[in-house]
């Protein structure tokens, strides 16, 4: 971030905070079974570990300190790029590419909770990775999009 984009309300410093923070790798790994603990809950019909999931979801990307400028992480670069991607206005859903892979682990998801409502395991297990899949193909896409920025157009 230079100076020119130094926070400068209390929600910017919130969210350069959190940024920074979730740009640690344990931050994004440990956050990946969320997903997964979330279809759990649902399936188990356990409320505690659904506000346990939650909690954790929200608190996460302030948990971990920022990690070191040149951390050479698939997870740091993951979340680098996510933050490079959304500011540039690209959003997270769609139907061009890479979005499509984000709106179609959205639908494998809905799938897996479907699945854990109607406690029908193989069907829940199956969308639950397939979800998870998805999420990591589209952060491996934008990751790539982040790698080649500079030639693609100079930001």
């Amino acid at each position: 971030m230079s100076d020119t984009d130094a926070p400068t309300g209390i929600r910017d410093r919130i969210e350069a905070t959190m940024w920074a923070r979730h740009e640690n790798p344990w931050s994004g790994w440990t956050r990946v079974p969320a997903g997964p603990a979330l279809v759990l809950a649902v399936y188990l019909r356990s409320k505690r570990l659904l506000a346990a999931v939650l909690a954790w979801t929200a608190i996460n990307p302030f948990v971990f300190s920022p990690p070191d400028e040149d951390i050479e992480s698939w997870m740091t670069r993951g979340v680098r790029a996510e933050r490079w991607w959304l500011g540039r206005g690209n959003g997270t859903m769609g139907l061009g590419w890479p979005n499509a892979l984000n709106v179609a682990g959205a639908v494998a998801f809905v799938a897996a909770l479907v699945g854990a409502v109607a406690r029908r395991p193989r069907e829940t297990a199956v969308a639950a990775v397939l979800a998870s899949a998805l999420k990591f193909a589209w952060i491996e896409a934008i990751a790539r999009h982040y790698d080649r920025r500079d030639e693609n157009d100079g930001t």
